[in-house]
């Protein structure tokens, strides 16, 4: 069966999440967005673990389905934990996903975790505790969980972050290096980066939402082809099997928060090779610049851009329905218009990644505007001018240049 999954998202119970992130939002908003297998997030706080416990009920083996919804909307366990360590002198601040076959092993994993560090302070709690420890307690309870690090490459918080990581999984994971069968690309890297590494070529390449609100939740994803349930969704990602693991939704990395390096309170964004004239200072503060993605890319890469490795598991670049509605008609993507045609289009096309990713031009074209039909298909072909984000700062994409004309007449007809 062919679905879309999005694993990694948090509970209203981690800091900076929207109140709404709970299972009858997100419930509605997957079927919304078209995802059939969402993460729960967050199951180690003890209050979500009890929502979770008290709203869910099994479905297919491993999955389980809201009790008070007719939807066909599926939840995997899941969580995120923040390990802030010191390991080879330096301070390593890495963040792993767990994948859980049950809430048993949820719970046991979630007790053990409870004698280390507090729980109950943040949805993604935060604890001093080597990743390479953390695989194994987890491990040892289920050899069925799988371990990925998370948004690998985000300067602060990831396995080959610039100010906080390593330059290897092994050198984080020492021998529990083989049991990590993948890595989250993140919002500011996508699979093409990854390829650089001959060293990732043995694992995964899989994207989340990472969302902090409902309504983020699939902007990146993974789409398969198996059997609905834990662990064929675990063995096509171990195998990396192309007929099972068929692609990847991502972001186009130059929008997300950390892709060049940069200096937010001096508004310095600089491409890798404008930070190597500046020996990565800012030229405005004279302080150090955080290194974004692409740069750490360059810096462990020992292939050229553009590489490709056999077996790879494909990826197709999208932008939100939302945006791309906003930016075709002249409108802020939180104004009513851009709301109307949203659920215009929505009620005729079932849910958002079919509009972006299958619906035919013609269909579109008779169904809005066309200037969103051509947005939707210029974003399909990667047709869109990117102003690139840096230390913590969102890129800006437009999908047409300045002083394009649009048809506002049509507008005015519709709105």
């Amino acid at each position: 069966m062919k679905f879309v999954a999005d694993f990694h998202l948090h509970s209203k119970y981690s800091r900076a999440t929207s109140p709404q992130m709970d299972l009858e939002n997100l419930d509605k908003w997957a079927q919304v967005k078209g995802i059939k297998v969402l993460g729960t997030g967050d199951f180690t706080h003890p209050e979500w673990f009890k929502n979770l416990k008290e709203k869910l009920e099994p479905a297919e083996a491993g999955l389980f389905k809201l009790k008070s919804s007719d939807s066909e909307s599926l939840f995997l366990l899941t969580t995120e934990v923040s390990c802030i360590y010191s390991k080879n002198g330096k301070v390593r601040k890495v963040h792993v996903i767990i994948f859980t076959p049950s809430f048993l092993v949820a719970e046991k994993i979630k007790t053990h975790l409870g004698w280390i560090g507090n729980l109950k302070a943040d949805g993604r709690p935060i604890l001093g505790l080597d990743a390479k420890e953390l695989a194994k307690i987890v491990l040892d309870i289920s050899q069925d969980c799988l371990i990925i690090p998370s948004h690998a490459w985000t300067p602060w918080f990831s396995i080959f972050g610039s100010r906080s990581g390593f330059d290897s999984i092994e050198e984080c994971f020492d021998d529990y290096s083989k049991y990590i069968y993948a890595i989250e690309t993140g919002l500011s890297s996508n699979p093409a980066m990854n390829w650089r590494l001959s060293s990732l070529d043995k694992i995964s390449l899989i994207s989340c939402s990472d969302a902090h609100s409902a309504q983020k939740i699939g902007r990146e994803a993974n789409v398969f082809d198996t059997d609905l349930n834990y662990q064929a969704i675990g063995d096509a990602i171990k195998s990396k099997n192309p007929q099972k693991f068929l692609y990847t939704i991502e972001f186009f990395p130059e929008e997300g928060k950390y892709h060049y390096d940069g200096h937010r309170l001096c508004g310095i964004s600089l491409s890798p090779q404008e930070s190597k004239k500046y020996n990565n200072i800012c030229p405005h503060c004279g302080k150090l610049l955080t290194i974004g993605v692409l740069n750490r890319v360059e810096e462990l890469a020992d292939r050229p851009a553009g590489f490709e490795p056999e077996g790879a598991v494909p990826f197709k670049s999208l932008i939100p329905l939302g945006e791309i509605i906003a930016d075709s008609l002249g409108f802020l993507p939180n104004s009513k218009q851009v709301e109307g045609e949203y659920k215009n289009l929505i009620k005729k096309f079932d849910n958002e990644l079919e509009i972006l990713l299958n619906v035919d031009r013609k269909d579109l074209e008779a169904a809005t505007l066309p200037e969103v039909a051509e947005g939707i298909t210029r974003v399909r072909e990667g047709k869109v001018f990117i102003e690139p984000g840096y230390d913590g700062v969102y890129g800006k994409i437009r999908i047409f240049s300045q002083g394009e004309q649009k048809n506002v007449s049509r507008q005015k007809t519709l709105f």
